[in-house]
């Protein structure tokens, strides 16, 4: 009997996986309908529209003060210069002379004199005025009492007074013929001081340019101690610092650009003196004359002589002498912001 001899069978090995194809996803993007052409095209024209209009309106409120602007300002100004490079003689007309006249101006005696008085006055009134300013405006910002809205009122009332009433005012109170200061020292048996004489006109002046603007400066310092963190002195305090340190240290340091505000203000003003001693001229005869100041020189010329030309030389030279003046004050300036 035959038989068959079975043979193991062996379980195959199992093959590695095929590596599948990566097949990419497909990306879904969105279909935007593009804006018609006209759509845009309306969109653009509305807000050109919209934008002239807001600059026809913002020219219908300049333009108010434009057309003030250049009507008495900028053509003055410009007539004046015009003026100034001319010159007009009996004898052949008016000429051309380019800068003749501002070189006559700079060779002037007259000029140069009241310059000069101009310069002093502002060497000693400025600071004085600064001063006072910054006394009063200390004084007002550490009391706090109902007296002082009343004291700021008072103090500032002397810049709300016309220029020319208040040199009439004083005028008549430095008189010796009419004036309340003779019998004043009448009383006491003394000789009242001649504040309209040769002698004493500096200080006459300067009183009253102290009285009229001091006041003035002391609003502006007034309002920038006003902004300043009061937790600053309460640190100070809380540190031992007195009342005289918080003002030295805090509160004038922090109040230097004011300071340099009205000290700006205060030369632009000095050298253009004018309405002050222009006033006080015909109560102290002999003493403030036609060149007094380099203004009253330039209205002279101009208005008393009928010198258009060289008036007009004189006043665009003395406005040459304020730009160089301020400008060289604000260059020291720059770096530090402070002058103390």
């Amino acid at each position: 009997m035959t038989g068959r001899v079975g043979r193991a069978v062996l379980p195959r090995p199992a093959r590695p996986p095929l590596p599948s194809a990566h097949v990419p996803e497909p990306k879904m993007t969105l279909l935007t309908e593009a804006p018609a052409p006209r759509a845009e095209k309306k969109t653009h024209q509305i807000r050109s529209k919209r934008n002239r209009r807001e600059h026809r309106m913002g020219w219908l409120f300049v333009g108010p003060f434009g057309i003030v602007f250049l009507a008495f300002l900028v053509a003055p100004l410009g007539y004046a210069l015009y003026l100034s490079l001319f010159q007009k003689k009996l004898v052949g007309g008016t000429s051309f002379v380019f800068l003749d006249n501002y070189t006559k101006a700079f060779t002037d005696p007259s000029f140069l004199s009241g310059s000069w008085f101009v310069i002093r006055f502002a060497l000693v009134a400025i600071p004085l005025q600064i001063v006072v300013a910054l006394a009063m405006a200390l004084i007002l910002d550490a009391v706090t009492s109902l007296f002082t809205r009343f004291s700021r009122l008072m103090i500032f009332l002397p810049y709300a007074i016309p220029t020319v009433i208040g040199a009439v005012m004083w005028g008549f109170l430095y008189s010796r013929s009419f004036g309340p200061l003779t019998d004043v020292f009448g009383l006491f048996g003394a000789t009242a001081p001649d504040f309209l004489g040769s002698n004493l006109i500096f200080y006459g002046l300067l009183n009253i340019v102290t009285w009229q603007w001091a006041g003035y400066y002391m609003i502006i310092l007034y309002a920038a101690l006003q902004g300043i963190d009061p937790t600053l002195y309460e640190a100070a305090r809380m540190d031992g610092a007195g009342r005289w340190q918080v003002a030295v240290r805090i509160k004038i340091p922090l109040i230097t650009p004011a300071l340099i505000l009205i000290l700006v203000f205060s030369l632009i003003g000095t050298l253009q003196f004018f309405n002050e001693p222009q006033i006080l001229r015909y109560l102290a005869a002999g003493t403030i004359g036609a060149d007094f100041t380099p203004n009253m020189y330039a209205y002279q010329q101009a208005f008393s002589l009928a010198n258009f030309n060289y008036g007009s030389a004189i006043s665009f030279a003395l406005g040459g002498v304020v730009f160089v003046c301020v400008y060289a004050f604000l260059f020291f300036t720059r770096k530090r912001r402070s002058f103390l």
